[in-house]
This record gives structure tokens, sequence and C-alpha cells, in this order.
């Protein structure tokens, strides 16, 4: 495997494509609809245990444990362990390099 100075986690990023077709309100609609099927429903928040549990509906199945770690790591901006709703969406788009760039690239269009 090669040499990678981010995240050690890979994955299809489909985001773009998806943002491309569903414009900005249908791709967050869509990220909302990903956290749900991630999210602990007693919590309400993506906990390791319940991304470990549902990762494979997302394609995300053959991640290892400190993948999904590393994942709820880089995503916890407030430290407590666990993804709400935003954090996950920000993630989402974050991890998207290829959608970061469209969007950079939009701000500066007149």
């Amino acid at each position: 495997m090669g040499e990678d100075k981010g995240s050690s986690v890979q994955f299809d990023d489909f985001l773009p494509s998806m943002a491309r077709k569903l414009g900005v309100e249908g791709l967050i609609e869509e990220l909302c609809k990903g956290f749900q099927l991630l999210m602990d429903t007693q919590t309400g928040k993506i906990t390791f245990q319940s991304l470990k549990r549902n990762a494979a509906r997302l394609g995300l199945g053959e991640l290892r444990d400190d993948e999904l770690q590393e994942m709820m790591r880089e995503g916890d901006v407030d430290g407590d362990g666990v993804l709400d709703q935003m954090e996950f969406c920000i993630l989402m788009v974050r991890l998207s390099p290829e959608l970061m760039e469209e969007e950079s690239y939009r701000m500066f269009e007149c």
C-alpha cells in the first residue's frame, strides 16, 4: 500500500458527483440520510459501535476498527467521543478533496 500523508482511511469519493446531480440542498439531505443510517438510535449520535455495526450500509464494510476509530477522531470536533449530525456532514465534506476544490473555485467566480 502506498504511503499516505493524510488520514489512513481511503474510500471512493462519490460526493462531487452527488453534489453536481443534487445541488447543495440535495447533497445535505443525502448526508443527513447517511447520518440517520449510521447513528445510534438511543443517543441520536454516531458512536464507534453504531458506525461499526452500520458501516457496510454505506459501503464502508471492509474498514478495520482502527480506520473507523480514525474517522471518529477526525470528525469529533467537540471531543465528546461521538459524532453529531453537523460533525458528520463536515467530516464527509472534508474527506472529499475534489468537492472542496470545486467549491473553492466557485467562491471566486464572478
